[in-house]
């Protein structure tokens, strides 16, 4: 039953995809955990995925225009139901929340708890070790049912900004268009602009082609989903419990990447990708990765190019291609791709749905948490091995992306000012230069937004 008020609707919500039967001992365990620690964060995601579609990609905006926004699990003899008060009108019709809403709404009750109860709390998985974050990225995917063992590789994941161009949210579908017709599935990061356009596009080839099991995985963490809440095509949502599991979830699951056109986030995630990459043991690894966009994008990807093989070196520039304004061609290299990827499987008896063989450095695993201290501290200069210098770079753009859409980062850049970059003076000069144009080019915040910056490159 739901009662509308002016400013949201009162809600009684039953599971839809995740927790429908659960023991009594789960029901306690789901009931305590939402209301001991956990209750603001749950609140904040929850509301983010309740606001499918809004203009917002500021995760404090959003909680401001929902002040009286709560949720609350209650236990019930056949399992749990979630009471919302003061819900976004938009996630119902005709006084029935939206399935897919709802699907995502408790995928995120069902990956919070799963984190907290058998991840934190539990002694098996070490943290602290590379090994054990490996394996609780690996048991996080698979309470999420998102590991299929009958399946070879095929899924393909997208990186690009969730504020691009009408031309670039375009492309990103047409290149997932002939990603569908050849049958291969998309991972995002869920949320709008080019985390949504190569599922959209794929869904339409899915639906020519009959596919019966199309998969749009979307993959976030809690600080983030507020800014990118996740796009209604996504069919499988996961949570990660932060940003680093995040990517790691990305590159172990996906068999290729694609990247469009993006912001800081996007440089964020091809400095993760590059730096594992750059590892000697990853080097006979099939793992395909192309940067591609419209003609209008040709100079964006000549920018970023020039910055990987000045910054990380020239040898870098071998482990992606750069293909514009082709998505039929971006489309059947991935699928010539994964043929390389299924016989290098096959022949190392490697898992299909999660890749084991694939060595990541601690420094890419444990959480950065981006205070001015740590930002400042951050060892930004060339004399230094290559993935060290990605990985500090990586979490120079981890900052800037807390800074503009992390609630978090945002309080913080509102008490203390901007965050201020150290470094080499040239490294620093390129680092600039890339951000500018970042900033010119409209890409740190939606269309139509005035950016104030919250970062200080210090040359």
């Amino acid at each position: 039953m739901q009662v509308k008020s002016t400013a949201g609707v009162n809600a009684l919500v039953s599971p839809e995809g995740s927790l429908e039967v659960l023991s009594q001992h789960e029901v306690n365990r789901l009931k305590d955990t939402s209301s001991n620690g956990h209750h603001e964060i749950l609140r904040r995601c929850a509301l983010a995925v309740l606001s499918c579609g809004s203009p917002l990609d500021d995760g404090m905006a959003l909680l401001e225009q929902h002040p009286d926004f709560d949720i609350e699990v209650l236990q019930q003899d056949r399992g749990i139901r979630l009471q919302l008060t003061q819900a976004p009108a938009d996630a119902f019709v005709d006084g029935e929340m939206i399935r897919g809403i709802r699907e995502h709404l408790f995928a995120v009750l069902r990956d919070l708890v799963y984190v907290s109860n058998e991840i934190e709390l539990n002694p098996r998985h070490d943290l602290n070790n590379s090994a054990g974050i490996t394996d609780a990225v690996f048991h996080i995917l698979r309470n999420a049912r998102v590991l299929r063992t009958n399946l070879q590789p095929n899924l393909i994941v997208c990186w690009g900004g969730h504020s691009i161009s009408r031309d670039e949210y375009e492309y990103t579908k047409d290149v997932g268009y002939h990603l569908g017709l050849r049958g291969l599935d998309i991972c995002t990061g869920c949320g709008p602009g080019a985390m949504k356009g190569p599922m959209k596009g794929a869904n339409v080839a899915h639906a020519k082609q009959r596919t019966a099991l199309r998969r749009y995985i979307g993959i976030s963490e809690p600080g983030i989903i507020a800014a990118e809440a996740p796009n209604p095509i996504v069919n499988e949502l996961v949570i990660m419990p932060d940003i680093e599991k995040r990517l790691e979830a990305f590159v172990r699951l996906g068999h290729g990447i694609i990247v469009f056109p993006g912001g800081v986030g996007t440089a964020e995630e091809i400095l993760y990708l590059l730096g594992i990459l750059s590892s000697s043991d990853n080097q006979q690894q099939p793992f395909p990765v192309i940067f591609t966009g419209p003609e209008s994008a040709r100079s964006y990807f000549e920018q970023i190019d020039h910055f990987i093989a000045t910054t990380l070196g020239e040898s870098m520039r071998s482990r992606y291609h750069i293909l514009i304004n082709d998505p039929a061609g971006v489309a059947r290299a991935m699928k010539s791709g994964m043929e390389e990827v299924t016989a290098h499987r096959r022949q190392h008896s490697d898992a299909f749905y999660f890749n084991w063989r694939l060595s990541i450095d601690p420094l890419f695993q444990q959480p950065f948490h981006p205070t001015h201290q740590a930002m400042s501290e951050l060892q930004l200069h060339r004399n230094q091995p290559t993935h060290l210098l990605a990985a500090n770079l990586r979490r120079a753009f981890s900052g800037i992306v807390a800074g503009n859409v992390k609630e978090s980062g945002i309080r913080a850049i509102e008490q203390q000012g901007a965050f201020k970059l150290h470094g080499e003076p040239e490294l620093m000069a390129l680092l600039d230069k890339l951000l500018r144009a970042f900033v010119d080019q409209g890409r740190m915040k939606l269309a139509g937004k005035t950016y104030n910056p919250c970062y200080q490159v210090v040359t």
